[in-house]
């Protein structure tokens, strides 16, 4: 008698945060669960800043473990927050101080952070070969966090961090052994830089512009945006049409998303696979298609 193939587990996941509606990020997954023959759904599910304390976070977590979820991805407002409500942090979450992934591991809720890696693989896949003695980064919050995490890791040897909250900058500089310097100052810093990143919602749909004075870039620059709604950002367009080299935000996405996928299900993700599906549902959602259609915030999950 011939056995049956053993099915794959169900695998029930979700996305937490403010404006996530849009977010491309569950039919990112749900194509990959489908190519592992596994039974995968995400969802959404929507918050407010009022609703992104500690302890909003440990009520909803405790709730998500309850309705079954294996874990969660966790986005603005609540990467930061979110770390008081759980029981341990894997070494990448640790290392930032902020989770975008959480995954329930019986009673226990542990936090882990795919930002680093995520920008970290992007940046030896599309940059490698650039000199990076000197980097400056725009935004000091929890993506900020996690970039200059990846920058550090790859020997940058002066990290330079920019935010309009000094005080924010400062400690994410001292943090990761840079330096913090004030957006007026921004001149003086390019003139001399090897890359720019922007890790600001500058450029997404919302926030509309370029997070810096085109002027100010010259062709000796890498310039690389973590924001991939839209993928050609008005930073990227100026960054291209004067000789520099660019990093879009849409190979962070995927490989944050490559690292989720792994963490919740322990299976090896296609990340090709998953690269092509992030440009093919980009490119659904710009033509209009109802089954992506959505405000076109952009996202850094």
């Amino acid at each position: 008698m011939t056995r049956a193939p053993a099915r794959r587990p169900s695998v029930l996941v979700g996305l937490v945060g403010e404006g996530v509606g849009p977010s491309l990020t569950p039919a990112l997954h749900e194509l990959e669960g489908a190519r592992h023959g596994m039974s995968y759904v995400y969802r959404t599910i929507e918050i407010s800043a009022r609703e992104a304390g500690p302890d909003d976070m440990a009520d909803l977590l405790g709730a998500a473990r309850r309705l079954g979820f294996d874990g969660l991805n966790v986005t603005h407002p609540a990467k930061q927050t979110v770390l008081g409500a759980l029981d341990e942090l894997a070494p990448s979450a640790a290392a930032v101080g902020a989770a975008n992934t959480v995954v329930f591991d019986g009673d226990r809720a542990v936090g882990h952070n795919t930002d680093v890696t995520g920008f970290g693989a992007a940046m030896d896949d599309e940059l490698g070969g650039c000199a990076r003695d000197r980097v400056v980064l725009l935004g000091a919050g929890g993506a900020g966090a996690a970039v200059a995490r990846a920058l550090a890791d790859r020997d940058v040897a002066d990290l330079v961090v920019v935010d309009v909250d000094a005080g924010r900058a400062a400690a994410l500089a001292s943090a990761s052994g840079g330096r913090a310097a004030a957006p007026a100052d921004l001149a003086r810093e390019l003139a001399d830089a090897d890359g720019l990143v922007n890790a600001t919602p500058m450029g997404m749909a919302a926030h509309p512009g370029a997070a810096v004075d085109l002027d100010l870039l010259s062709p000796r620059l890498f310039v690389a945006d973590i924001v991939y709604r839209p993928v050609d950002t008005a930073l990227l367009v100026g960054a291209r049409e004067r000789g520099c080299r660019v990093m879009a935000g849409t190979g962070m996405a995927m490989h944050q998303a490559a690292e989720a996928f792994e963490i919740f299900t322990g299976e090896a993700a296609d990340r090709r696979a998953m690269l092509a599906d992030l440009k093919d549902l980009i490119a659904a959602e710009a033509a209009g298609n109802p089954a992506t259609r959505g405000q076109q915030k952009g996202e850094a999950e």
